[in-house]
């Protein structure tokens, strides 16, 4: 927080006061970046986009989360672990779990499209990425080949 105030050239308090506790802070961060991801996939271009193949339209997703997280794990761990199931009931986390669902339903016909989207989110949080690539040494690029590998073709 001092930092943050320091950078902003006010006082500790005044960032308190205008953003309220932690946790409103680093949502309001990460706010501008869910809202391009989020616009991207809803009106952007295929295959994140509306328009695509269902098995390109999934693995672009993939890949969007992924990239999402990597390069913002540091400020979503701030997030996780604030209060039971928290990290899947937020708007933007119901948002990427339905649109997760909706793609692996077109994508595997005849799957548990809810129950693998769950599974998958839960492979895509900070934390668990940030320890396969801190603790078990595992390279950016064979974690994101493992997400792909457990969405399927």
């Amino acid at each position: 927080m001092a930092d943050i105030a320091r950078a902003a050239g006010v006082g500790k308090g005044t960032v308190f006061r205008r953003f309220g506790d932690r946790t409103t802070q680093v949502q309001e961060v990460l706010r501008p970046r869910v809202t391009a991801l989020r616009e991207a996939v809803t009106s952007g271009p295929p295959p994140l986009g509306p328009g695509a193949a269902p098995s390109p339209a999934l693995h672009a997703y993939l890949d969007a989360l992924f990239d999402f997280v990597w390069a913002c794990r540091l400020l979503i761990r701030a997030l996780e672990h604030r209060a039971p199931h928290a990290d899947y009931a937020n708007d933007p986390s119901r948002f990427w779990i339905a649109e997760l669902t909706r793609r692996l339903t077109a994508a595997r016909p005849g799957t548990d499209a809810e129950y693998l989207a769950h599974a998958v989110f839960t492979a895509l949080r900070a934390d668990v990425i940030d320890y396969l690539a801190a603790e078990k040494h595992m390279a950016k690029e064979r974690i994101r080949a493992g997400l792909h590998t457990l969405a399927g073709p």
